[in-house]
């Protein structure tokens, strides 16, 4: 069963709602569900993650883009078969939230054990609240996305919603180290929005994963939202009775 059907997914949200809207009304976090959309969607002003700089901002984004990617990452896990033979550990880079790893990890029924590192000091509090709710074993920590702890085969790392954010040095440094662990047999997992525009660089990272051992595709997901998603796409004048993202995927040894 996807996490779109199952009791825990809108138990989390009805918390993540009572919450988040203690101390907001409905209306400023549309309000800053727009604004965070035309960073993030359209490209104006600086990266998501360096957006969220206001109280309405951090609850628009763990209100509907942390659900979204949660389910997205689900299914683009259960679309690869990557929750079978799960990896023992899962490492998720640029964690915000730390609904990605969180997503595999319950796609895996809760098997893996997640670290996430992020930047943000509030993604790091906020993901350690995700694990705990989503009843993940994990722990999130503050840390340099490019100093990546050893991965062998049997464990795992997530990139999801990231690369896209990171100077281009940066990303490619951490592409690097991504397709490095990917040869010493490690599973690798990068989710990117659909859009090219958003990652030009995408085709070629793709060839590199592939020459791996890895694979590149397209997903497209039919879903019914929970009325309180489709009250936020509405008011950010979006439409996601699709989910749609990108992804390159290589196995690991004995997956």
């Amino acid at each position: 069963m996807s996490l779109e059907d199952a009791e825990i997914f809108h138990e989390w949200l009805a918390a993540l709602e009572a919450r988040h809207l203690s101390n907001l009304r409905v209306q400023e976090v549309t309000r800053a569900l727009r604004a965070l959309s035309s960073a993030y969607v359209q490209r104006r002003g600086p990266a998501i993650s360096r957006s969220l700089d206001t109280a309405g901002k951090r609850a628009a984004f763990a209100l509907f883009y942390a659900p979204l990617h949660l389910l997205t990452t689900d299914l683009v896990v259960r679309a690869l078969g990557a929750e079978t033979n799960p990896p023992r550990s899962i490492l998720d880079m640029g964690c915000g939230t730390g609904v990605a790893g969180a997503a595999w990890a319950l796609a895996a029924d809760g098997r893996p054990h997640v670290t996430g590192i992020d930047r943000h000091p509030w993604a790091v509090e906020e993901a350690r609240r995700t694990y705990r709710e989503l009843r993940v074993a994990g722990r999130a920590r503050a840390g340099d996305l490019v100093r990546l702890p050893p991965l062998a085969p049997g464990t795992a790392v997530i990139a999801a919603y990231v690369l896209n954010e990171l100077p281009a040095a940066t990303r490619e440094l951490l592409e690097g180290l991504l397709i490095d662990a990917a040869r010493r047999g490690a599973r690798i997992l990068i989710i990117e929005p659909i859009a090219r525009s958003i990652a030009p660089w995408w085709d070629d990272l793709a060839v590199r994963i592939v020459a791996a051992g890895g694979r590149a595709d397209e997903w497209r997901f039919s879903v019914d939202l929970p009325a309180s998603l489709r009250v936020l796409d509405k008011a950010a004048g979006l439409d996601h009775r699709e989910l749609t993202a990108r992804s390159l995927y290589c196995p690991g040894a004995g997956a």
